[in-house]
């Protein structure tokens, strides 16, 4: 009998005949801009000073308790930094920026107005521990940090995917020294004089510092106010 022959099956010839289009990607941005550093850091020693007196009795405390580790673990948070007029050339910096980068991702700010709203400095421990789990920053809609002492050997933030559906049908990655469409976490070297912007709703931490060297960071929040809001305020 003769044998019948078969037909062979066409295939897709990926990528050839699928045409790509991406969505929904979420921007970061970052530049090194040294010329704020040495004022802000002078600025600042009050504020970490204050901070560090107002955490003092619940270190002794701790140490007296279970035995003397220093200031390990602790992150130094300062009060707000919005009312002083030393921080005010690089709120309006900040604030320009924002207002910039939203219109960029496609926002219309004809009705709108962009403010710093929020600005604090952070030190973390001399004995390291210090660190910040995964949050956002629901108050805002460009957030971002301002290096004024950082290393390579001194904490650094990391960014997750926001897209919470990816995370729930998360696969492992071929290669995690490679940025892919699989990749669901990024870090950034940190340096004085660095800054990085992003939408405030990407989840970020700061990893454990291990203390080798000092590390101070400027952190803030920028909102886009209706200017029919900021009428009714000015009125009052």
């Amino acid at each position: 009998m003769k044998k019948k022959k078969t037909k062979k099956q066409k295939t897709l010839a990926f990528p050839q005949q699928l045409q790509l289009e991406q969505y929904f990607a979420s921007p970061i941005w970052w530049a090194d801009e040294p010329s704020f550093v040495d004022k802000l850091n002078k600025v600042s020693d009050p504020y970490i000073e204050a901070a560090k007196k107002n955490l003092k009795p619940s270190i002794d405390e701790r140490n007296k308790k279970f035995g003397n580790k220093g200031d390990m673990g602790n992150v130094f948070h300062s009060t707000s930094l919005i009312n002083d007029p030393n921080f005010l050339e690089l709120q309006n910096y900040v604030g320009a920026t924002a207002h910039n980068l939203l219109g960029e991702m496609g926002f219309d700010l004809t009705n709108y107005q962009v403010f710093t709203t929020e600005m604090w400095v952070q030190e973390f421990a001399k004995k390291g521990g210090g660190h910040h789990t995964l949050h956002t920053h629901w108050n805002g809609h460009i957030s971002g940090f301002y290096f004024l002492k950082a290393s390579d050997a001194t904490s650094m933030p990391l960014f997750e995917d926001p897209r919470a559906g990816n995370v729930m049908n998360l696969l492992p990655e071929k290669d995690k020294t490679k940025i892919t469409y699989a990749t669901t976490q990024i870090n950034y070297k940190v340096k004085p004089g660095r800054m990085i912007f992003f939408p405030s709703y990407m989840p970020h931490q700061y990893v454990v510092d291990m203390g080798y060297e000092p590390f101070r960071f400027i952190h803030w929040n920028c909102q886009a106010i209706p200017k029919g809001v900021l009428n009714v305020v000015q009125k009052k």
